[in-house]
């Protein structure tokens, strides 16, 4: 192990604060190696949010915890985030492997165009990003992709654990 990982399963806090923290929360969670720093978020939720420099595909990928009501993430939390950042980029191509078995139905509607989009070697989902709740629920957002379904915001790749277990469309309603 070198100086830069952490033993599994020890993320941490660092006990510096958050504008208008209050004391209460820590300004940022070190999470394998990922430092993630508490960003502006709504009154009912609190939200740490880090980039990995790069990921499978190219490019930075955002890794985010999120309490609500707002309160330090629980030993729990902090296990699955590290799961997450330790295992990201497996993970992302699980859950492209989920969209590539699971948008040919029918219920998603896509044009023929589209359909032809799950045969390419590469399916057209980038931008990946990683969300981890308390309840310990987490998801994979693809934030852009060459499918309707994705307009405007994106790919939404819910998991159970490391099995994705549903995936849906991100628009205005959400």
């Amino acid at each position: 192990m070198t100086d830069h990982e952490e033993p599994p399963h020890a993320p941490r806090t660092e006990e510096t604060e958050a504008p208008g923290g209050g004391g209460a929360l820590p300004g940022a969670l070190r999470v394998a190696g990922l430092v993630l720093s508490r960003t502006p978020s709504p009154p009912h939720l609190a939200c740490w949010t880090g980039s990995r420099p790069e990921s499978t595909g190219g490019g930075p990928a955002a890794i985010s915890v999120m309490t609500e009501p707002p309160a330090p993430p629980g030993e729990a939390t902090l296990r699955l985030a590290h799961d997450v950042v330790d295992r990201f980029d497996a993970l992302v191509a699980e859950a492209r492997r989920y969209c590539r078995t699971r948008l040919g139905e029918e219920r998603f509607g896509l044009t023929a165009e589209e359909v032809a989009l799950l045969d390419l070697p590469d399916l057209p989902l980038g931008g990946p990003e990683a969300t981890v709740w308390a309840d310990g629920s987490w998801a994979v957002l693809f934030t852009e992709s060459r499918f309707r379904l994705g307009d405007p915001y994106g790919i939404l790749v819910t998991f159970d654990g490391t099995s994705p277990v549903d995936v849906e469309g991100v628009g205005d309603e959400e």
